[in-house]
């Protein structure tokens, strides 16, 4: 009886390793998306504005490190959003004053 459990056991573990070895591989690498644009209000409380209105260096930085946190290799395109990117979306303030342009990152891969 010891037997015949120990050779069904050997026999479940090889059958077990044979079809694990059989079944395809994924190689562990994202797919690249899409492009996509994020409109990010300029008074977020991080203090980026100014490197990525700017387009200098630092706003190149913020930008690849935003879209990588959103699952994207690298910012295409970062700056100030233009009127027709976010007209209709920003409210006014209630001073009357006009709201903020937000600024735009465009991810991609």
């Amino acid at each position: 009886m010891r037997r015949a459990v120990a050779l069904l056991g050997l026999f479940g573990i090889l059958g077990a390793g044979i079809s694990l070895s059989v079944l395809p591989t994924s190689d562990g690498v994202a797919k690249p998306k899409g492009e996509q644009t994020f409109l990010i209000p300029a008074s977020d409380g991080y203090g980026v504005a100014d490197c990525i209105s700017t387009k200098s260096e630092c706003g190149k930085i913020v930008a690849n490190a935003w879209c990588e946190a959103q699952g994207y290799r690298q910012a295409t395109a970062f700056g100030l959003a233009s009127r027709e990117d976010f007209t209709g979306s920003v409210s006014k303030s209630s001073a009357g004053a006009a709201p903020e342009q937000p600024l735009v990152i465009t991810c991609g891969g």
